[in-house]
């Protein structure tokens, strides 16, 4: 008895029903087994990133926090404490970016190399910034005023925690992924200024890598070497890294094997250009959540 069976489009059309039913059903498994491969690739092709990752490691400021004003506010109000007048602005932020550059330069990493004591290298680069200012105060006058400075920025005060930076780190933690800090700071970030902001290890983060307690710094790829190991020994490609530097945080990251990506949270006239590079570019860390849980996300 014979009788037409088709069970696709162009395929199995035989009309012996004793023969080719036993072929189409052979034929139908062998290409189930390789439609399933093929399907399994293109989950696999499609699956979010985030199912590929150990571990995220952020950069401080500029991704988790921010400062609080300007720079001249800081020191305005350190020399109206000792009754002397407030420093002109603009003039003093010009001063600590060359003051700033010329210690990194000669001491970096806060001193590490050289052995400078923290308070130290703060208290050449303050005076300096001061001085190329046009502001020469005697060494009592400029003792008071470094001490307002200095005890200023080892608190919370000049600083804001981005509304998102808590919650998405609780989130990381809560898909199983460890969550690192690599930053380009002096130990005060880690004992005294990250936690009086809430940012505790422990709780919002597992390990930190500080390069003035390390003694290499952003962009040397070896920072993010350090962070691997610090992480257990994850592999590269386990670990995504966030900042907000092309040059100090995406290229260095990536050079190493690791995944990264961009945070624009100032509309930075840059952002375009990183983004032409090639870059993943997002506005902030709720914005990185939604990427990361995309099946489209690839970095």
């Amino acid at each position: 008895m014979s009788f037409l069976l088709k069970l696709t489009p162009n395929t199995c059309d035989f009309y012996d029903a004793t023969q080719s039913l036993v072929h189409c059903i052979f034929w139908t498994r062998k290409e189930m087994s390789r439609g399933i491969g093929e399907t399994a690739e293109g989950v696999a092709a499609t699956m979010s990133i985030l199912s590929k990752l150990r571990c995220i490691t952020v950069d401080v400021t500029g991704t988790l926090i921010a400062y609080k004003g300007e720079l001249g506010d800081y020191y305005c109000m350190a020399a109206k404490s000792v009754g002397l007048p407030c420093p002109d602005y603009k003039r003093v932020h010009e001063g600590f970016k060359f003051a700033y550059k010329d210690m990194a330069r000669k001491n970096p990493c806060f001193g590490y190399a050289t052995k400078m004591p923290n308070v130290e290298w703060w208290k050449t680069c303050v005076r300096d910034s001061f001085t190329r200012a046009g502001y020469d105060y005697d060494k009592e006058t400029f003792e008071k005023v470094f001490r307002r400075i200095y005890s200023s920025f080892g608190s919370s005060a000049p600083y804001t925690v981005f509304p998102d930076s808590q919650p998405f780190l609780s989130w990381v933690h809560e898909q199983g992924l460890k969550v690192g800090i690599i930053s380009n700071a002096e130990y005060r970030y880690r004992d005294v200024i990250l936690p009086a902001l809430n940012l505790n290890q422990g709780s919002e983060w597992d390990f930190g890598v500080f390069s003035g307690l390390e003694g290499v710094e952003k962009p040397d790829p070896k920072i993010y070497k350090i962070a691997l190991e610090r992480a257990g020994n994850i592999a590269p490609e386990e670990v995504l890294h966030i900042g907000d530097s092309m040059r100090k945080d995406y290229l260095p990251a990536k050079s190493v094997g690791m995944h990264a990506l961009l945070l624009d949270r100032f509309k930075t006239p840059d952002a375009e250009e990183w983004r032409k590079s090639g870059a993943i570019v997002l506005p902030d860390l709720m914005a990185a959540k939604d990427w990361l849980t995309s099946e489209k996300s690839t970095c």
